[in-house]
This record gives structure tokens, C-alpha cells and sequence, in this order.
């Protein structure tokens, strides 16, 4: 038996903690106190279970396990996204139905984290000494920049060996590098939008979108007519004080995928656009229409690339916002592990700055890429085997986790299933229940062999 099929015996225990992790609403862009709420849930449980803990600034924390040797971590985030609209349940009560686990965080990243928690919980009741030390290391930004993590290695040395169960299974060996822009012009020059807002998080595909315009008549029926010819997403038209609006409803997917997504604020912009000039809708708008459109590998941006490392570069449009007197969008690219992101950044400035727009980049994680013959590697191979029967795949994501920030010294590893699917910041998050408890033994397992390494 491998000692990961002993987390078995908390598994009611973790459904109910989980239950009340998910009731927190931590959305980091949205409120640092339930962030913090989220991470005094945690640390007052382990507490109670008679583990050490350790608060750096209420940002982020460790639950810690054993003295001396190797520093070992797991690293986990309580931040969520926000909930999105559609749910099939409220998107922060845990749901079980269907063999499945549904609830916002329950795959990104708190049902990890409290599988983490109990894996301690279970090292100390089982009396294991090991040789190293191994903490469970929480963070609660990891949506909106990563700066929990900066903040607490700042104050805390960075472990020896560890992994983030924060992606998909096998073992993820190479992140794209993420880099987040905003593009913005001086004002709202378009002669006929009012306003126009779609998206709330950068490291999503947005799956609504609205927009108000004064318009005539004719107008409105040609875009009735237009919209009646696209079937990949609904619209609806409202007569409002303010005039026209017309509201877009795709699907949302992560950013790091924005392919398996509809993004509502490039099909409306692409609506728009059938019907009126640049000039009638603004610099902006007329901007994304051109160089962006609903293309998610940055054709028309001249910044189409791949590696066999890591794939292709993918490119999100994630927020716009034009409203009487501002117009600004953000997107969200994915690029190669062997790529130059000074020549990414450089290729759109220059083609923004030609249209009279400014660009910034808000947040640049450089990319991680390594050996496969790793500790690490080696470590997490034989645990995963150890409760699976086989070896794990090798593979890269575009997706961001706390792994790029562990200089070299971690991964990312589960706790997604290839054969399960998990919505990740879309509507209806979930895992399927028994594959998320073989994640908690692969996981325990991984943590027994981490404490006892060598």
C-alpha cells in the first residue's frame, strides 16, 4: 500500500473544510479582506490540528512540519477569480452532484490547498520523522500579479525542492512566459459608442460584454441583421435613456486557452465593425478590430510564433472599457519559453503608438523551462507512480503558476486529471470527486517522500 492512500481516512473532513473555504469569496481583484479571511480559515485549522503556522503580512502563510534538513514546499493559492455569470449552483457553496465537486476554487486552487493542509495533518498523526522540513506555503494574490509569493520570499527562505498542484497532471517542465498590456487612448473619440464594457479579469476570456450607442434607426436594423448571422454567440438589444444596448454573451475559458472560449467583447467589436467606420466607434476600438479581431495567436499583431518546447504564443483580449471621456483594453499573451518578449512588446507599441494609442505592460512573468532529469522530476515521477501505476507525462502549458517564481527549485503538478476537465475561471468549476482524492494521494505521497529525501 502506498502511503498516500492514508489520506483516505480525512476525506469528509477535507469535503467540510473545503465547504467553508469556498464560502469566502477571495477574489483578489475584488476584496483583500476576504483574502485575508481565506487565510486565517486556513492557518486557525491548522492550528487546531497542532501544526506551526506562520503569517507573512496577511498576504500570504505556511503550515509547517518537521525541523532540520531540506526545505521542502508545497505551494497552493486561496485567491479565485471572479464567479462569472451562468452557474448551474452558487459558485461559492461547495456542490457535490454527479460524482463531481462544483464551486469556485474547487480546481484553482482551494480544493489543492486544503488537500495540502491534510496531508500535514496526516504526516503528524501517523508520527512520520523525517529528515527535511516541509511546509505548506499559501498564497492569496496569485490571480493578480503573484506579489504574495514575492512578499512572503522576502521574508522567508525559498525552499530546497517543491511543486504547486495548481495545473493539470503529469509534470509540467515549461510555462510560456505571461506578459499583460494595456492599451489606451486619450480620450473616447468615437462618434456613435457611449460606452462599452466587457471582462473583469486579464487572465481571462470575458463571456459578457455590453455596449450603449446612439445610433439611428437604420442602423439598428442592420446590426439586428448582422447579429442574426453569428451563431457562436448570443446577442440581445435593449432601448434604454441611454440609447441603444446591446449585450454579447460567449463563453469564458482561461487565458492561457483562449481558444476554447467565445470571447464576447471581440464579437461585439466585430458586430460594431460590419456596421460602422473606425472613425464612428474610436481609435480604440477600431485598434482592436484591426490588430487584434477575434484571433488568438496574434496574426494581425505580427506576433504569430511557436517552439517545440512550448507550443504557440496565444493572445487574449480580456478587458475593454471606453466610457465618456477614457477608452482602454487590456490582453493577455502567452508566449514561447524560447521566445524574446522585449520583440513581442516592441511590435505592438509600435503598431498602437501608430494609431495614436499608449501601451503599458501591467505584469511580466518570465518564462520557466526546465531538464527533465530534475530532483524534482525524479521525486514527483516516482509518487505519482507510486499511487498510479505509471509514469506521468512530461508537458508545457501556457498557464501561470507560482512554479516560475521557485527559481528553478519547483513545478507544477496536478491536481487536473488529462481525462477529467475542470473549467478553470469559467462558470461551473469542478473535479470530479474520486480523481480528486487520487489527487490526495499523490499528493501525501509526494510530501512523504519530499520529508524523507535525501
Amino acid at each position: 500500500m502506498a502511503f498516500g492512500e492514508k489520506i483516505l481516512k480525512y476525506r469528509e473532513d477535507i469535503l467540510n473544510d473545503l465547504k467553508q473555504l469556498v464560502a469566502i469569496e477571495s477574489v483578489a481583484s475584488q476584496s483583500t479582506d476576504e483574502c485575508k479571511r481565506a487565510l486565517d480559515f486556513v492557518l486557525q485549522r491548522a492550528q487546531e490540528m497542532g501544526l506551526e503556522t506562520e503569517n507573512v503580512d496577511d498576504i500570504a502563510g505556511h503550515v509547517q512540519y518537521g525541523s532540520g534538513g531540506k526545505l521542502c514546499g508545497v505551494l497552493t493559492h486561496l485567491d479565485v477569480v471572479p464567479a462569472g455569470s451562468g452557474w448551474s449552483s452558487s459558485a461559492f457553496e461547495l456542490a457535490r452532484r454527479d460524482g463531481r465537486l462544483y464551486g469556485r476554487g474547487v480546481a484553482d486552487d482551494k480544493g489543492a490547498a486544503i488537500v495540502s493542509l491534510y496531508c500535514l495533518k496526516a504526516l503528524k498523526d501517523e508520527g512520520i520523522v523525517g529528515k527535511n522540513t516541509l511546509r505548506a506555503i499559501f498564497g492569496t494574490r496569485e490571480e493578480v500579479g503573484m506579489e504574495d509569493v514575492k512578499a512572503y520570499f522576502s521574508a522567508q527562505p525559498m525552499p530546497d525542492i517543491s511543486f504547486t498542484p495548481d495545473c493539470d497532471y503529469g509534470i509540467c517542465t515549461s510555462e510560456k512566459g505571461i506578459m499583460q498590456i494595456e492599451i489606451s487612448a486619450p480620450d473616447n473619440d468615437g462618434t456613435f459608442l457611449n460606452e462599452f464594457r466587457a471582462g473583469n479579469a486579464v487572465n481571462a476570456v470575458p463571456d459578457k460584454a455590453y455596449v450603449l450607442l446612439d445610433c439611428s434607426e437604420s442602423d439598428e436594423h442592420q446590426l439586428y441583421r448582422f447579429a442574426d448571422a453569428k451563431t457562436d454567440v448570443d446577442f440581445e438589444f435593449k432601448y434604454t435613456i441611454d440609447g441603444m444596448m446591446i449585450i454579447a454573451t460567449g463563453k469564458a475559458s482561461h487565458a492561457c486557452e483562449p481558444q476554447k472560449g467565445v470571447n464576447a467583447a471581440a464579437q461585439l467589436i466585430d458586430l460594431l465593425t460590419s456596421n460602422f467606420g473606425y472613425r464612428g466607434l474610436g481609435k480604440l476600438i477600431g485598434f482592436l478590430d484591426s490588430s487584434v479581431s477575434t484571433e488568438t495567436n496574434g496574426n494581425s499583431l505580427g506576433i504569430k510564433m511557436r517552439d517545440s518546447a512550448s507550443g504557440s504564443l496565444t493572445l487574449c483580449l480580456s478587458t475593454v472599457t471606453v466610457l465618456e471621456n477614457s477608452a482602454n483594453a487590456t490582453i493577455d499573451i502567452r508566449y514561447p519559453v524560447t521566445m524574446d518578449s522585449s520583440a513581442i512588446f516592441y511590435r505592438i507599441r509600435k503598431a498602437a503608438e501608430k494609431e495614436g494609442l499608449s501601451v503599458k505592460i501591467l505584469c511580466h512573468h518570465k518564462p520557466l523551462h526546465l531538464t527533465d532529469e530534475s530532483q524534482q522530476i525524479t521525486l514527483l515521477k516516482g509518487a505519482y507512480k507510486a499511487v498510479m501505476g505509471e509514469e506521468p507525462k512530461l508537458y508545457s502549458t501556457g498557464g501561470g503558476t507560482y512554479a516560475r517564481e521557485l527559481g528553478g527549485k519547483g513545478v507544477a503538478f496536478g491536481p487536473v486529471f488529462p481525462d477529467d476537465y475542470s473549467n478553470m475561471h469559467e462558470r461551473d468549476e469542478s473535479l470530479n470527486e474520486e480523481k480528486f482524492f487520487l489527487h490526495a494521494q499523490i499528493c501525501l505521497q509526494a510530501m512523504y517522500d519530499m520529508l524523507n529525501l535525501d
